[in-house]
């Protein structure tokens, strides 16, 4: 049976100077989640206008499903506009208020949330508190709750950070975002202190830290396992954290080992920075034999 995955946050359009291409990491996580295999669904939201509808025959185009997105009649669907001209720095000025700060509970999401096997949720999706307050009910299921920080200045607030990290079985940062949690919580900035600092005061099982072209490191309890990630031309670094994240979660469900579940998510997280944008098509086969 496969492992069901239900995504909560935002889809977007990312407008580059190319021309705008669809984004944003919950939608990201959930089409790289459905490309390997696994029943995932993205709780979103987008305007009743044409980028919302664009957007919606986008997802068709991978037959992911649409039931668990809402439409809204009073607000637009999300857009973000990119500077890409630094490609691994990427910069994004995310429009406010749209579609998917809205998001409203009901029996449907709530249901697919209680049937899960894990539920993955970030900070820019809740930036509002209406969308705050419906992530709040969904995450008392006892479900694995997966928190990407996805930290984009000015969208979040440490008291939201620290109600969500309360609820967190497993956390994803990145090491950009290890600092700024480090300037938080008043903690030396290196991964060994702020994951011991998290660890003490949350009840998380493990954190993930993405390091870029560096690789990444999972942090459980005390013991790190180090990976030096995958040297590869990057394209853009556009969604390469979203497919990281993904292929930790296929893996992590899978019950694969630790060491096994981050060489997979750094070979997704590589393969997808050598494509153009956040959401390349792509067979699993692809990935198992990419090194």
């Amino acid at each position: 049976m496969k492992n069901k995955v239900v995504i909560f946050g935002e889809m977007l359009w990312d407008c580059l100077p190319a021309g705008s291409v669809p984004g944003g990491a919950p939608m990201n996580v959930a089409l790289n989640l459905h490309q390997l295999g696994l029943d995932s669904n993205l709780i979103s939201a987008v305007g009743k206008d044409s980028d919302g509808k664009n957007l919606l025959d986008f997802l068709r185009t991978f037959e992911l499903p649409l039931n668990l997105i809402q439409e809204s009649e009073t607000h637009e669907t999300s857009k973000v506009l990119v500077d890409d001209s630094d490609k691994e720095n990427i910069k994004y000025n995310i429009v406010s208020p749209v579609a998917w700060d809205f998001i409203e509970w009901n029996n449907e999401i709530d249901l697919a949330v209680s049937e899960a096997d894990a539920f993955v949720f970030g900070s820019l999706g809740v930036r509002n508190p209406k969308s705050l307050s419906t992530i709040l009910k969904l995450l008392q299921h006892q479900v694995i709750r997966i928190f990407d920080a996805n930290l984009r200045p000015p969208f979040y607030d440490f008291e939201v950070i620290e109600k969500l990290l309360g609820f967190a079985d497993i956390l994803k940062i990145n090491d950009d975002e290890l600092v700024v949690f480090a300037d938080y919580f008043n903690v030396d900035p290196s991964i060994e202190s702020v994951c011991a600092y998290l660890d003490e005061h949350f009840p998380m099982d493990l954190i993930c830290i993405t390091k870029g072209s560096k690789g990444a490191v999972i942090y459980q309890k005390g013991e790190m396992i180090s990976h030096q990630g995958y040297k590869v031309q990057v394209e853009d670094s556009i969604g390469a954290g979203d497919a990281f994240l993904s292929g930790f979660i296929k893996s992590y469900l899978e019950e694969k080992s630790l060491k096994e579940t981050l060489d997979f998510a750094c070979k997704l997280g590589a393969f997808v920075a050598t494509k153009k944008g956040g959401t390349p098509r792509y067979k699993l086969e692809e990935i198992q034999k990419y090194s």
